[in-house]
């Protein structure tokens, strides 16, 4: 079974292909890093407990406030609801005690989403699809992208798109807000950077600045592409035969591995001629 991780960044579209993706003709089962994130912090979850311990003494408003529908209990008695909103504005920006909470933020988390996915993973493989999309929008910064056999980049070239999209998606945020949202993620051009320099059928970069018909275009070539090089029998010989299946995957954490050197070794020659 093929690994499609599918990555971007905020307001570039990785959301359209996912729902392209997931819909005819392809059909490909989505695990959404996204939705996993929310359920792993819901009231009484582990990581719920943990957010609350850390960042609630520091920010008063971090859960939703006490109101006629929502008990001070919360409605389950496990506790009111995260404060999105609030929690966003403490971890997003570039500033070094916003790293440091997105950190601690992210340490929480990510180990909770991972075993989610570890989950989702196994099920679509048990029940022979060809592909799974692992829907992941820190794919490289995480370290996901080295169990992908596939990485594939929303992008859009210019940056003023991106920022226009956030703002018309999200009303309620300020300028500002909306620039902290964008610079603490690595800018998407280097992400495509990255697909491209894992080869071609390894990395694909679908950019999006233009319609949505367009993209269109660029997923049906990409899915094309991803078919020829990954058909369906072998998604069945994988799973007839789980050792092979292992050692399948064994070798694409290596080759990844190999990769993610070869892009840090360009990053450092990089820097050194600047």
């Amino acid at each position: 079974m093929l690994l499609i991780g599918l990555t971007g960044s905020i307001a570039t579209g990785k959301s359209t292909v996912s729902s392209l993706l997931s819909s005819p003709p392809y059909n490909l089962p989505i695990i959404d890093a996204d939705i996993l994130a929310r359920k792993v912090v819901e009231p009484g979850t582990r990581g719920y407990n943990a957010i609350v311990k850390y960042f609630g003494p520091t920010t008063p408003d971090l859960l939703v406030a006490p109101s006629d529908t929502m008990p001070e209990a919360g409605p389950d008695g496990k506790g009111r609801p995260l404060n999105r909103p609030a929690l966003g504005r403490r971890v997003f920006g570039d500033s070094d005690e916003r790293k440091k909470d997105r950190n601690v933020l992210n340490g929480i988390v990510h180990p909770e989403v991972r075993w989610e996915m570890f989950k989702g993973v196994v099920g679509n493989y048990l029940r022979g699809h060809w592909a799974v999309v692992l829907d992941i929008p820190l794919l490289f910064e995480s370290g996901l992208d080295r169990y992908c056999g596939t990485a594939v980049v929303v992008a859009v070239s210019d940056p003023e798109i991106q920022m226009k999209r956030l703002r018309a998606r999200d009303a309620h945020l300020t300028a500002e807000d909306a620039e902290n949202r964008v610079r603490s993620q690595t800018d998407v051009r280097v992400k495509a950077k990255r697909a491209e320099a894992r080869g071609s059928g390894r990395g694909l970069v679908l950019w999006n600045d233009g319609s949505k018909e367009e993209l269109q275009v660029q997923v049906d070539a990409a899915l094309t592409q991803l078919k020829t090089q990954s058909p369906g029998w072998w998604s069945y010989l994988l799973l007839a035969c789980p050792p092979l299946a292992v050692a399948v995957a064994a070798w694409r954490l290596w080759d990844n591995a190999r990769i993610n050197k070869e892009w840090e070794e360009f990053k450092k020659q990089t820097k050194q001629k600047l």
